[in-house]
Order: structure tokens, then sequence, then C-alpha cells
């Protein structure tokens, strides 16, 4: 059968650009034993996907110039050549092999498939219920270690990571402040997810007051999602004994140079401050400890999501690069 995918042309330099990815046609064989066809539904774009572009030392290897970009998504069996699955399943990749390629039709070995519950929203797996949820979760439980009474600030708020931190906090009793841009998602945060205080960051030229106004007693965590300026303010808030998860750097992932800002090491020294840089793949013997926990508070209404969905597979290399100019309040999917 003819499919398409979408290959990495060429790696940028800087930010993404349409030259950055190559739509080709290619002939798709009959799957062999052991093989199963699938139908990919959702794709998922995220911010660590830009690292990938790069060829540099991290903790996943780079995607390959001219193959197939890939990243998390959902898929329906079509035809099965494994006996633990029939046509119709809903799948996701597992078993070491944690995403699909971006093509329109998809061959992957049974051994690296795991069925999903299709009672469940199938774009949850890759938000609340996948790795942006168990990425805030983790980080936030393991890393902030949230106290009842405590102030907890989170950038990127209104994206995937930071939705759900934000509630999470919100249920272990803390004072929590997000950081996000545009009125929209500040309204969003304080109106539909229960944000104690939000600031836009992009309309206000004065971060350091606006923080210090949001957080009157000082902050005892900073879920770092952003980097950059953001983090160079809340910095100057911590108290004693904060803890910073850092989880992503999207304020920096295009920079064509080092960045220089202030150190941060006279801080961390001068209030005995935590700050632990971590991946959700660290936690991967604990998944099922995150998603359980996750669903019980989905499924009792303590947990609301957001989705920004764009349909079309054409529609990928445009979904991923929206992440970076802040396109999405929460999750951003693409519905094939």
């Amino acid at each position: 059968m003819k499919i398409q995918q979408i290959l990495l042309n060429e790696r940028p330099e800087g930010l993404p650009t349409a030259d950055t990815f190559k739509t080709v046609t290619t002939e798709l064989p009959a799957p062999a034993n052991g093989e199963v066809l699938l139908q990919p539904l959702y794709f998922s774009v995220d911010p660590y996907m830009r690292g990938r572009m790069s060829d540099a030392r991290s903790y996943i290897p780079p995607f390959r110039v001219r193959e197939p970009i890939e990243s998390g998504g959902v898929a329906t069996v079509v035809e099965s050549k494994d006996p633990r699955f029939t046509a119709g399943d809903l799948v996701m990749p597992g078993g070491g092999r944690n995403f699909f390629p971006w093509a329109t039709g998809i061959l992957f070995p049974g051994d690296h498939l795991r069925k999903i519950d299709g009672s469940i929203s199938p774009s949850y797996y890759l938000g609340v219920l996948g790795m942006p949820g168990l990425t805030a979760y983790f980080g936030l439980m393991d890393i902030g270690k949230p106290k009842a009474g405590e102030t907890v600030v989170i950038s990127g708020a209104a994206g995937a990571v930071g939705l759900v931190a934000g509630q999470i906090a919100r249920l272990q009793g803390c004072r929590v402040v997000g950081i996000a841009g545009g009125e929209e998602k500040v309204k969003m945060l304080t109106g539909e997810f229960n944000f104690d205080a939000a600031i836009n960051y992009k309309d206000n030229k004065h971060l350091d007051e606006a923080i210090a106004a949001a957080c009157p007693n000082g902050v005892d965590i900073y879920f770092d999602n952003v980097g950059g300026e953001i983090s160079d303010a809340v910095m100057q808030h911590l108290n004693f004994f904060a803890r910073i998860p850092v989880c992503g750097q999207i304020a920096l992932y295009n920079s064509t140079e080092v960045p220089m800002g202030p150190r941060v090491q006279p801080t961390l020294i001068k209030f005995s401050v935590l700050m632990q840089g971590f991946t959700i793949g660290n936690y991967a013997p604990r998944y099922g400890e995150g998603m359980q926990q996750l669903g019980e508070w989905i499924r009792a209404g303590k947990i609301k999501y957001a989705e920004t969905v764009i349909e079309g597979f054409d529609q990928l290399p445009t979904a991923l690069l929206g992440l970076f100019s802040g396109k999405n309040s929460g999750k951003m999917i693409v519905k094939v």
C-alpha cells in the first residue's frame, strides 16, 4: 500500500522552517509474522523534539536526516500477524520503542506495542495520562515534594505539563501561581483550572515585580518548563530550601549561541536550594504508579485537561512549530 511519510530533510539552524521537513510517498509491504499494520489516529508534538533535530549528545538519539521524524502516537490495528492483536485494537508504542514514525500507515513489531483502554479518550494517552501528565506528576511529587501552604510557581503553565502540575500542586494544598503568554491563557488558568494567580509574561515589562506581588511569601517550588528570562526572574524570589524541578527549556531550544544569563549557583548556595533536571524516562519503572494516581484524580473530577487538536497529517510540521510561539493551550496533538 502507498503511504506518506514526513522526513527530517535537513538539520535546522535556530528555529526550524518548512525546509526542515519533507513529505514523500512510499510503498509499505504487507506485515510479516510478528508485525502489525497500523492506521495512526493521533500524533503528539512536543518541545523536546527540537533537540532531536540537532546532531548533539543528549538523553535520546537524534533524528536521522532523510528518515521519518517520530513521536508518541495512538493507532488502530488494521491487520495483525501477531496473535496478541486483532483489527480494531487501539495501541501505542511500548516495550522499549516509544515512538511511531510520522507516516499514514505503519508496520510495527507486536513486541513493541501495548493495547490501551478505549473507554478513555485515546488522545489522553498522549497528554494527561501520557508523557506530559507523568512528567508533571513525578517532577512535582518526587523533586518538588510539595507541602500544604507552600507557594508553587509554574512557567509554561498553560502547556501540557504545566496545567497538570498546577492542579496537582493545588491538590497538595499549595498556593499556585502560573506564568503563561497572553491574557486568554491567564484567564484560563485562574478561571478553569483554579490557579490562585497567573502572570502574562508577554505584556509584562516588570516580571520581577509581578512575581513579587503574586508570591508575597516567596517561592518554595519553581516548576521550570521554559528557562530563559522567566526563570531568571523567578530565581530572585526563592525561599530557603526551595526546590526546582527543571523539566524544559523551550526559551533556549532554538538558540544558535550559548545564551548568557545570571549565574544561579550563588542563589542555590545562599538559600540551600535544590535544582534538579530530569526526563520522564528516569521514572520508567514507576509509570504504572503515576498513571494509576492520575487516572483516579481524573475520574474523581479533581484534574481537568485541555487539548489543542490540529487536523490533518500534513499539519504535523505546522503543529510542532506552533509550540515555539505558544499556539497551544494544553497538549498539542495532531489528528490524522
